[in-house]
Protein backbone atom coordinates (compact mmCIF):
# COMPACT_ATOMS: atom_id res chain seq x y z
CA UNK A 1 0.00 0.00 0.00
CA UNK A 2 1.41 3.36 -0.67
CA UNK A 3 0.26 6.45 1.50
CA UNK A 4 1.56 9.65 0.96
CA UNK A 5 0.77 13.17 3.36
CA UNK A 6 -0.81 14.83 0.33
CA UNK A 7 -0.93 12.04 -2.27
CA UNK A 8 -3.87 12.40 -4.94
CA UNK A 9 -5.29 9.75 -7.25
CA UNK A 10 -3.68 10.86 -10.94
CA UNK A 11 -6.06 12.18 -13.58
CA UNK A 12 -7.84 9.32 -15.04
CA UNK A 13 -7.89 6.42 -12.89
CA UNK A 14 -10.82 4.71 -12.87
CA UNK A 15 -13.32 5.77 -9.92
CA UNK A 16 -15.45 3.54 -7.70
CA UNK A 17 -18.67 5.17 -9.39
CA UNK A 18 -17.36 4.49 -12.83
CA UNK A 19 -16.75 0.89 -13.02
CA UNK A 20 -18.64 -1.97 -13.25
CA UNK A 21 -19.95 -3.68 -10.12
CA UNK A 22 -21.34 -7.32 -10.04
CA UNK A 23 -23.42 -7.83 -7.21
CA UNK A 24 -21.49 -9.45 -4.57
CA UNK A 25 -24.66 -11.14 -2.56
CA UNK A 26 -26.04 -13.79 -5.00
CA UNK A 27 -26.70 -17.62 -5.03
CA UNK A 28 -23.41 -18.48 -6.51
CA UNK A 29 -21.94 -16.36 -3.26
CA UNK A 30 -24.48 -18.01 -0.81
CA UNK A 31 -23.24 -21.64 -1.79
CA UNK A 32 -19.25 -21.13 -2.86
CA UNK A 33 -18.26 -17.75 -1.17
CA UNK A 34 -14.69 -18.89 -1.19
CA UNK A 35 -15.17 -19.38 -5.15
CA UNK A 36 -17.05 -15.90 -5.43
CA UNK A 37 -13.56 -14.43 -3.73
CA UNK A 38 -10.76 -16.20 -6.13
CA UNK A 39 -12.69 -14.85 -9.30
CA UNK A 40 -12.63 -11.93 -8.34
CA UNK A 41 -9.04 -11.89 -7.27
CA UNK A 42 -8.19 -13.17 -10.36
CA UNK A 43 -10.20 -10.54 -12.20
CA UNK A 44 -9.26 -7.27 -10.21
CA UNK A 45 -6.14 -8.13 -7.72
CA UNK A 46 -6.19 -7.66 -4.18
CA UNK A 47 -9.17 -4.82 -4.12
CA UNK A 48 -12.55 -5.55 -6.13
CA UNK A 49 -15.19 -3.13 -6.82
CA UNK A 50 -18.22 -5.18 -5.91
CA UNK A 51 -22.05 -4.08 -5.74
CA UNK A 52 -23.33 -4.33 -1.85
CA UNK A 53 -27.68 -4.77 -1.99
CA UNK A 54 -27.34 -1.68 -4.95
CA UNK A 55 -23.92 0.20 -3.34
CA UNK A 56 -20.79 -0.18 -4.85
CA UNK A 57 -18.13 -1.26 -2.86
CA UNK A 58 -14.51 -1.80 -2.69
CA UNK A 59 -14.27 -5.41 -1.31
CA UNK A 60 -10.42 -6.37 -0.09
CA UNK A 61 -9.43 -9.94 -0.78
CA UNK A 62 -5.90 -9.84 -0.12
CA UNK A 63 -4.18 -10.78 3.56
CA UNK A 64 -2.08 -8.11 3.71
CA UNK A 65 -4.17 -5.46 2.01
CA UNK A 66 -6.74 -6.44 4.90
CA UNK A 67 -4.87 -6.47 7.54
CA UNK A 68 -3.25 -2.90 6.57
CA UNK A 69 -6.93 -1.33 6.44
CA UNK A 70 -7.36 -2.83 9.72
CA UNK A 71 -3.96 -1.33 11.31
CA UNK A 72 -4.32 1.91 10.10
CA UNK A 73 -6.76 3.65 11.05
CA UNK A 74 -5.40 7.41 10.20
CA UNK A 75 -6.12 6.53 6.34
CA UNK A 76 -9.35 4.11 7.28
CA UNK A 77 -11.74 6.02 9.42
CA UNK A 78 -14.79 3.75 10.85
CA UNK A 79 -17.10 6.78 11.39
CA UNK A 80 -19.66 6.48 8.54
CA UNK A 81 -19.68 10.83 8.63
CA UNK A 82 -16.74 9.63 6.28
CA UNK A 83 -18.80 8.37 3.52
CA UNK A 84 -18.70 10.66 1.00
CA UNK A 85 -21.89 8.59 -1.02
CA UNK A 86 -23.86 9.17 2.36
CA UNK A 87 -22.84 13.12 2.70
CA UNK A 88 -24.09 13.64 -0.49
CA UNK A 89 -27.51 11.82 -0.14
CA UNK A 90 -26.76 9.44 -3.06
CA UNK A 91 -27.43 6.28 -1.23
CA UNK A 92 -30.87 4.59 -1.32
CA UNK A 93 -33.19 5.82 1.39
CA UNK A 94 -33.81 1.95 2.35
CA UNK A 95 -30.93 0.96 1.92
CA UNK A 96 -30.83 -1.63 4.93
CA UNK A 97 -27.26 -1.86 6.25
CA UNK A 98 -27.30 1.52 7.14
CA UNK A 99 -29.41 1.29 9.76
CA UNK A 100 -26.99 -0.39 12.24
CA UNK A 101 -23.74 2.36 11.02
CA UNK A 102 -26.07 5.26 12.13
CA UNK A 103 -25.59 4.16 15.76
CA UNK A 104 -23.37 6.13 17.25
CA UNK A 105 -21.04 3.92 19.67
CA UNK A 106 -17.29 2.78 20.27
CA UNK A 107 -17.24 0.59 16.97
CA UNK A 108 -17.54 3.58 15.06
CA UNK A 109 -15.87 5.77 16.42
CA UNK A 110 -12.22 7.52 15.81
CA UNK A 111 -9.07 9.23 17.86
CA UNK A 112 -9.86 10.53 21.18
CA UNK A 113 -13.97 9.82 21.47
CA UNK A 114 -13.11 6.01 20.45
CA UNK A 115 -10.27 5.74 23.48
CA UNK A 116 -12.14 6.88 25.66
CA UNK A 117 -14.78 4.93 24.64
CA UNK A 118 -12.66 1.77 25.16
CA UNK A 119 -10.94 2.76 28.27
CA UNK A 120 -14.79 2.92 29.52
CA UNK A 121 -15.60 -0.86 28.45
CA UNK A 122 -12.45 -2.32 29.39
CA UNK A 123 -13.10 -0.81 33.10
CA UNK A 124 -16.31 -2.24 33.08
CA UNK A 125 -15.39 -6.11 31.62
CA UNK A 126 -12.43 -6.21 33.93
CA UNK A 127 -14.02 -8.02 37.15
CA UNK A 128 -15.78 -10.41 34.17
CA UNK A 129 -12.11 -10.83 32.45
CA UNK A 130 -10.27 -12.06 35.44
CA UNK A 131 -12.03 -15.81 35.80
CA UNK A 132 -10.31 -15.07 39.89
CA UNK A 133 -12.85 -12.47 40.38
CA UNK A 134 -16.53 -13.52 41.82
CA UNK A 135 -18.27 -11.45 39.01
CA UNK A 136 -15.39 -13.65 36.71
CA UNK A 137 -15.55 -17.16 38.60
CA UNK A 138 -19.69 -16.79 38.19
CA UNK A 139 -19.88 -15.94 34.67
CA UNK A 140 -18.06 -18.74 34.17
CA UNK A 141 -19.25 -21.11 35.89
CA UNK A 142 -23.32 -19.98 34.53
CA UNK A 143 -21.94 -21.01 31.12
CA UNK A 144 -21.17 -24.64 31.58
CA UNK A 145 -23.94 -25.08 33.42
CA UNK A 146 -25.69 -23.46 31.26
CA UNK A 147 -24.05 -25.85 28.75
CA UNK A 148 -24.42 -28.80 30.84
CA UNK A 149 -28.21 -27.86 31.30
CA UNK A 150 -29.01 -27.41 27.86
CA UNK A 151 -27.77 -30.83 26.25
CA UNK A 152 -29.58 -32.72 29.63
CA UNK A 153 -32.68 -31.00 27.88
CA UNK A 154 -31.42 -33.13 24.35
CA UNK A 155 -31.46 -35.89 26.62
CA UNK A 156 -35.02 -35.55 28.23
CA UNK A 157 -36.49 -34.45 24.72
CA UNK A 158 -34.80 -37.20 22.28
CA UNK A 159 -33.12 -39.68 24.91
CA UNK A 160 -29.73 -40.18 25.11
CA UNK A 161 -29.02 -40.83 21.17
CA UNK A 162 -30.98 -39.46 18.63
CA UNK A 163 -30.78 -36.49 16.52
CA UNK A 164 -30.54 -32.71 17.92
CA UNK A 165 -29.60 -29.22 15.93
CA UNK A 166 -26.66 -28.23 17.81
CA UNK A 167 -27.59 -24.55 16.56
CA UNK A 168 -31.00 -23.86 17.31
CA UNK A 169 -31.33 -26.14 20.56
CA UNK A 170 -27.61 -25.58 22.17
CA UNK A 171 -26.01 -22.63 20.51
CA UNK A 172 -28.20 -19.65 19.90
CA UNK A 173 -30.06 -20.36 23.60
CA UNK A 174 -26.67 -20.81 25.44
CA UNK A 175 -25.35 -17.47 24.01
CA UNK A 176 -29.08 -15.49 25.05
CA UNK A 177 -29.00 -17.44 28.43
CA UNK A 178 -25.12 -15.87 28.60
CA UNK A 179 -26.20 -12.32 27.25
CA UNK A 180 -29.36 -12.18 29.64
CA UNK A 181 -26.60 -13.07 33.32
CA UNK A 182 -24.02 -10.80 31.77
CA UNK A 183 -26.30 -7.73 30.64
CA UNK A 184 -28.56 -8.20 33.93
CA UNK A 185 -31.54 -8.08 31.87
CA UNK A 186 -35.07 -8.41 33.30
CA UNK A 187 -37.64 -11.16 32.24
CA UNK A 188 -38.93 -9.28 29.66
CA UNK A 189 -35.81 -8.69 27.92
CA UNK A 190 -34.85 -11.74 25.66
CA UNK A 191 -36.24 -14.20 22.88
CA UNK A 192 -37.22 -11.28 20.23
CA UNK A 193 -34.14 -9.85 20.63
CA UNK A 194 -31.65 -12.57 19.09
CA UNK A 195 -34.17 -12.16 16.20
CA UNK A 196 -33.80 -9.02 15.48
CA UNK A 197 -30.19 -9.27 15.83
CA UNK A 198 -30.62 -11.33 12.76
CA UNK A 199 -32.34 -9.21 10.93
CA UNK A 200 -30.55 -6.28 10.89
CA UNK A 201 -26.69 -7.68 10.64
CA UNK A 202 -28.24 -10.29 7.20
CA UNK A 203 -29.83 -6.38 5.91
CA UNK A 204 -33.54 -7.75 5.31
CA UNK A 205 -36.38 -5.31 4.41
CA UNK A 206 -36.78 -5.00 7.95
CA UNK A 207 -33.45 -4.31 9.27
CA UNK A 208 -34.57 -0.87 10.15
CA UNK A 209 -37.45 -1.73 12.22
CA UNK A 210 -35.20 -4.27 13.68
CA UNK A 211 -32.72 -2.28 14.68
CA UNK A 212 -34.60 0.79 16.46
CA UNK A 213 -36.87 -2.54 18.88
CA UNK A 214 -33.24 -3.92 19.72
CA UNK A 215 -31.90 0.15 20.55
CA UNK A 216 -35.24 0.20 22.54
CA UNK A 217 -35.03 -2.71 24.50
CA UNK A 218 -31.36 -2.01 25.12
CA UNK A 219 -32.23 1.52 26.37
CA UNK A 220 -34.80 0.35 28.55
CA UNK A 221 -32.35 -1.91 30.42
CA UNK A 222 -29.77 0.82 30.86
CA UNK A 223 -32.73 2.57 32.70
CA UNK A 224 -33.70 0.00 34.27
CA UNK A 225 -29.85 -0.73 35.93
CA UNK A 226 -29.28 2.89 36.67
CA UNK A 227 -32.47 2.39 39.17
CA UNK A 228 -31.23 -0.86 40.04
CA UNK A 229 -27.67 -1.74 39.67
CA UNK A 230 -26.38 -4.81 40.33
CA UNK A 231 -23.24 -7.23 39.86
CA UNK A 232 -23.66 -6.93 35.98
CA UNK A 233 -22.11 -5.28 32.66
CA UNK A 234 -25.11 -2.86 32.65
CA UNK A 235 -24.11 -1.11 35.88
CA UNK A 236 -20.04 -1.63 35.56
CA UNK A 237 -20.68 0.68 32.50
CA UNK A 238 -22.53 3.28 34.86
CA UNK A 239 -20.31 2.99 37.06
CA UNK A 240 -16.95 3.64 34.91
CA UNK A 241 -18.93 6.64 32.95
CA UNK A 242 -21.71 7.99 35.20
CA UNK A 243 -22.43 10.41 32.56
CA UNK A 244 -23.58 7.85 30.07
CA UNK A 245 -26.96 8.79 29.48
CA UNK A 246 -29.46 5.64 29.12
CA UNK A 247 -29.31 6.31 25.38
CA UNK A 248 -26.00 6.38 24.98
CA UNK A 249 -25.50 2.58 26.98
CA UNK A 250 -28.04 1.51 24.76
CA UNK A 251 -26.32 1.89 22.01
CA UNK A 252 -23.24 -0.16 23.63
CA UNK A 253 -24.93 -2.99 24.77
CA UNK A 254 -26.78 -2.98 21.61
CA UNK A 255 -23.50 -3.83 19.70
CA UNK A 256 -21.83 -6.17 22.50
CA UNK A 257 -25.30 -8.19 22.10
CA UNK A 258 -24.41 -8.39 18.64
CA UNK A 259 -21.11 -10.02 18.90
CA UNK A 260 -22.04 -12.03 22.06
CA UNK A 261 -24.82 -13.67 20.39
CA UNK A 262 -24.17 -13.41 16.38
CA UNK A 263 -20.57 -13.58 16.25
CA UNK A 264 -19.58 -15.65 19.10
CA UNK A 265 -22.74 -18.06 18.28
CA UNK A 266 -21.29 -18.29 14.91
CA UNK A 267 -17.76 -19.32 16.08
CA UNK A 268 -19.33 -21.98 18.53
CA UNK A 269 -21.13 -23.64 15.09
CA UNK A 270 -18.24 -23.52 13.20
CA UNK A 271 -16.03 -24.81 15.09
CA UNK A 272 -18.27 -27.60 15.80
CA UNK A 273 -18.78 -27.89 12.35
CA UNK A 274 -14.92 -28.13 11.12
CA UNK A 275 -14.58 -30.78 14.44
CA UNK A 276 -17.75 -32.90 13.04
CA UNK A 277 -16.94 -32.67 8.99
CA UNK A 278 -12.96 -34.18 9.59
CA UNK A 279 -10.88 -30.90 9.21
CA UNK A 280 -7.57 -33.04 10.04
CA UNK A 281 -5.57 -29.63 12.15
CA UNK A 282 -8.77 -29.12 14.03
CA UNK A 283 -9.23 -32.29 14.96
CA UNK A 284 -6.13 -33.03 16.04
CA UNK A 285 -6.12 -30.50 18.24
CA UNK A 286 -8.94 -31.08 19.97
CA UNK A 287 -7.85 -34.77 20.04
CA UNK A 288 -4.83 -32.98 21.91
CA UNK A 289 -6.76 -31.39 24.78
CA UNK A 290 -5.66 -27.64 23.07
CA UNK A 291 -9.41 -26.48 22.86
CA UNK A 292 -8.12 -22.77 22.83
CA UNK A 293 -6.00 -23.90 19.68
CA UNK A 294 -9.05 -25.84 17.91
CA UNK A 295 -11.06 -22.48 17.74
CA UNK A 296 -7.70 -21.00 16.67
CA UNK A 297 -8.01 -23.20 13.62
CA UNK A 298 -11.68 -23.26 13.02
CA UNK A 299 -11.32 -19.27 13.04
CA UNK A 300 -8.79 -19.53 10.38
CA UNK A 301 -10.23 -22.07 8.17
CA UNK A 302 -14.27 -20.40 8.92
CA UNK A 303 -14.41 -17.03 10.32
CA UNK A 304 -17.63 -16.14 11.84
CA UNK A 305 -17.45 -12.57 10.41
CA UNK A 306 -17.10 -13.07 6.54
CA UNK A 307 -16.88 -9.49 6.13
CA UNK A 308 -15.61 -6.98 8.75
CA UNK A 309 -17.04 -3.10 9.48
CA UNK A 310 -16.71 -0.81 6.76
CA UNK A 311 -14.34 1.71 6.64
CA UNK A 312 -14.16 5.23 4.59
CA UNK A 313 -10.76 6.26 3.60
CA UNK A 314 -9.81 9.85 4.75
CA UNK A 315 -7.52 10.71 1.38
CA UNK A 316 -6.55 8.81 -1.95
CA UNK A 317 -4.96 6.28 -1.22
CA UNK A 318 -3.44 3.29 -3.71
CA UNK A 319 -4.71 -0.11 -2.28
CA UNK A 320 -3.94 -3.03 -4.64
CA UNK A 321 -4.47 -2.07 -8.43
CA UNK A 322 -6.57 0.65 -7.65
CA UNK A 323 -6.77 4.94 -6.38
CA UNK A 324 -9.15 4.75 -3.71
CA UNK A 325 -10.61 8.44 -3.53
CA UNK A 326 -11.36 10.14 -0.28
CA UNK A 327 -14.57 8.97 1.10
CA UNK A 328 -14.98 5.41 -0.38
CA UNK A 329 -16.04 2.65 1.42
CA UNK A 330 -14.12 -0.27 1.94
CA UNK A 331 -15.18 -3.84 3.16
CA UNK A 332 -12.41 -5.82 4.27
CA UNK A 333 -12.75 -9.48 3.81
CA UNK A 334 -11.54 -11.84 6.57
CA UNK A 335 -13.00 -15.07 4.88
CA UNK A 336 -10.92 -13.84 1.56
CA UNK A 337 -7.63 -12.58 3.18
CA UNK A 338 -7.69 -16.03 5.38
CA UNK A 339 -7.95 -17.83 2.11
CA UNK A 340 -5.14 -15.64 0.22
CA UNK A 341 -3.09 -16.25 3.65
CA UNK A 342 -3.15 -20.30 3.30
CA UNK A 343 -3.03 -20.10 -0.43
CA UNK A 344 -0.16 -17.57 -0.89
CA UNK A 345 2.66 -20.22 1.33
CA UNK A 346 1.33 -19.92 4.85
CA UNK A 347 0.34 -23.16 5.08
CA UNK A 348 2.42 -23.90 8.26
CA UNK A 349 0.32 -21.58 10.05
CA UNK A 350 -2.60 -23.81 9.67
CA UNK A 351 -0.57 -27.21 10.05
CA UNK A 352 1.78 -25.44 12.99
CA UNK A 353 1.08 -27.15 16.42
CA UNK A 354 1.97 -24.13 18.54
CA UNK A 355 -0.63 -21.53 17.10
CA UNK A 356 -2.67 -20.19 14.51
CA UNK A 357 -3.55 -16.76 15.86
CA UNK A 358 -2.75 -14.96 12.23
CA UNK A 359 -6.63 -15.00 11.99
CA UNK A 360 -8.17 -11.93 11.76
CA UNK A 361 -11.47 -13.37 13.14
CA UNK A 362 -11.55 -10.64 16.18
CA UNK A 363 -10.46 -8.46 13.97
CA UNK A 364 -6.84 -6.12 14.29
CA UNK A 365 -5.47 -2.74 15.07
CA UNK A 366 -6.73 -0.14 16.89
CA UNK A 367 -10.36 -1.39 16.43
CA UNK A 368 -9.96 -4.62 16.85
CA UNK A 369 -12.00 -6.47 19.48
CA UNK A 370 -10.83 -5.30 22.67
CA UNK A 371 -8.82 -7.94 25.06
CA UNK A 372 -11.40 -8.24 27.79
CA UNK A 373 -13.80 -9.22 25.10
CA UNK A 374 -11.82 -11.43 23.00
CA UNK A 375 -10.85 -13.43 26.66
CA UNK A 376 -14.38 -13.86 27.29
CA UNK A 377 -15.77 -14.96 24.00
CA UNK A 378 -12.82 -17.31 23.99
CA UNK A 379 -14.18 -19.00 27.36
CA UNK A 380 -17.67 -19.36 25.72
CA UNK A 381 -16.04 -21.13 22.83
CA UNK A 382 -13.48 -22.91 24.50
CA UNK A 383 -16.58 -23.96 27.44
CA UNK A 384 -19.20 -24.60 24.47
CA UNK A 385 -17.71 -26.42 22.17
CA UNK A 386 -15.67 -28.74 24.79
CA UNK A 387 -19.03 -29.35 27.04
CA UNK A 388 -20.20 -31.10 23.74
CA UNK A 389 -17.14 -33.69 22.86
CA UNK A 390 -17.27 -34.07 27.30
CA UNK A 391 -20.97 -34.98 27.03
CA UNK A 392 -21.02 -36.74 23.28
CA UNK A 393 -19.63 -40.44 22.97
CA UNK A 394 -20.31 -40.19 19.28
CA UNK A 395 -21.65 -37.00 17.22
CA UNK A 396 -21.94 -37.20 13.18
CA UNK A 397 -23.60 -34.54 10.70
CA UNK A 398 -26.81 -36.02 8.99
CA UNK A 399 -26.34 -33.91 6.29
CA UNK A 400 -22.91 -33.47 3.43
CA UNK A 401 -21.24 -30.39 4.79
CA UNK A 402 -21.72 -29.33 1.60
CA UNK A 403 -25.36 -29.26 1.62
CA UNK A 404 -25.71 -27.50 5.54
CA UNK A 405 -27.81 -24.39 5.06
CA UNK A 406 -26.12 -20.85 5.64
CA UNK A 407 -26.93 -17.37 6.32
CA UNK A 408 -24.78 -15.87 3.67
CA UNK A 409 -25.10 -11.84 4.12
CA UNK A 410 -22.63 -9.04 3.88
CA UNK A 411 -21.42 -9.42 7.13
CA UNK A 412 -21.70 -12.57 8.67
CA UNK A 413 -21.52 -16.59 7.33
CA UNK A 414 -23.51 -18.63 9.98
CA UNK A 415 -25.27 -21.59 9.51
CA UNK A 416 -28.79 -21.75 10.17
CA UNK A 417 -28.81 -25.26 11.58
CA UNK A 418 -26.51 -27.99 12.42
CA UNK A 419 -28.21 -31.58 12.53
CA UNK A 420 -26.20 -34.46 14.16
CA UNK A 421 -27.06 -37.85 15.11
CA UNK A 422 -25.49 -38.09 18.65
CA UNK A 423 -25.01 -40.25 21.82
CA UNK A 424 -24.00 -39.34 25.00
CA UNK A 425 -21.27 -40.82 27.30
CA UNK A 426 -22.76 -43.46 29.37
CA UNK A 427 -20.63 -41.20 31.85
CA UNK A 428 -22.43 -37.91 30.93
CA UNK A 429 -23.25 -36.18 34.25
CA UNK A 430 -25.79 -35.03 31.76
CA UNK A 431 -28.22 -37.60 31.62
CA UNK A 432 -28.69 -36.61 35.43
CA UNK A 433 -29.19 -32.60 34.93
CA UNK A 434 -32.78 -32.18 35.73
CA UNK A 435 -34.50 -29.60 33.64
CA UNK A 436 -34.22 -25.92 34.66
CA UNK A 437 -35.52 -25.07 37.63
CA UNK A 438 -37.22 -21.85 38.90
CA UNK A 439 -33.88 -20.82 40.55
CA UNK A 440 -30.05 -20.06 39.06
CA UNK A 441 -27.53 -21.91 41.40
CA UNK A 442 -25.25 -19.60 39.68
CA UNK A 443 -25.78 -16.22 41.97
CA UNK A 444 -27.85 -14.63 39.47
CA UNK A 445 -29.73 -11.25 40.99
CA UNK A 446 -33.02 -11.89 41.29
CA UNK A 447 -34.64 -10.62 38.06
CA UNK A 448 -32.24 -11.68 36.25
CA UNK A 449 -33.39 -14.06 33.30
CA UNK A 450 -32.85 -17.80 34.87
CA UNK A 451 -32.94 -21.05 33.65
CA UNK A 452 -37.08 -21.44 34.16
CA UNK A 453 -37.86 -20.70 30.31
CA UNK A 454 -35.14 -22.67 27.76
CA UNK A 455 -38.62 -24.07 26.36
CA UNK A 456 -40.11 -20.99 25.20
CA UNK A 457 -36.77 -19.87 23.95
CA UNK A 458 -36.07 -22.57 22.04
CA UNK A 459 -39.78 -22.20 20.66
CA UNK A 460 -39.17 -19.01 19.41
CA UNK A 461 -35.79 -20.10 18.08
CA UNK A 462 -37.82 -22.74 15.96
CA UNK A 463 -40.01 -20.46 15.19
CA UNK A 464 -37.52 -18.16 13.94
CA UNK A 465 -36.02 -20.90 11.67
CA UNK A 466 -38.40 -22.44 10.52
CA UNK A 467 -40.79 -18.99 8.88
CA UNK A 468 -40.69 -17.13 11.76
CA UNK A 469 -38.59 -14.43 9.16
CA UNK A 470 -39.69 -13.03 5.81
CA UNK A 471 -37.31 -13.47 2.90
CA UNK A 472 -35.87 -16.80 4.90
Amino acid sequence: METHPFAAAPAGSPTLESLPVEPLLTSEFDVNPGGVYERLRSMYGPVAPVGLMGVPVWLVLDYREVLEVLRNDSVWRRDVRHWRARAEGRLPQDWPLLAGYEVRQTMFFDDDEHRHARLTYHSAMRPFQDGHSPEGWELRAAVAKYADELIAMLAAESGTSGFADLAAQYTRPLLLMVTTKLFGCPVELGDEMVMDLWRMLDGGPDAGPATGRALGAMTRLAAHRRSRPGEDLTSYMLLADPSLSDEQLGRELFMNAVYLNDITGNMVCNTLLEVLRGNATVRRSLSAGQIGETVNRAALANPPSANLCFRFAARDVRLGNFWIRGGDIVSPSVAAAHRDLIAAGSSHIVDSAVSTRAHLAWGAGPHQCPSAARELAGTIVSTAVGRVFEHFARAELTLPPDQLPWRAGPVVRGLRLLPVRYELSAHSAAVRVPPARGSDDVAAPAEAVPLRQPSRLLGALRRLMFGGRKGD
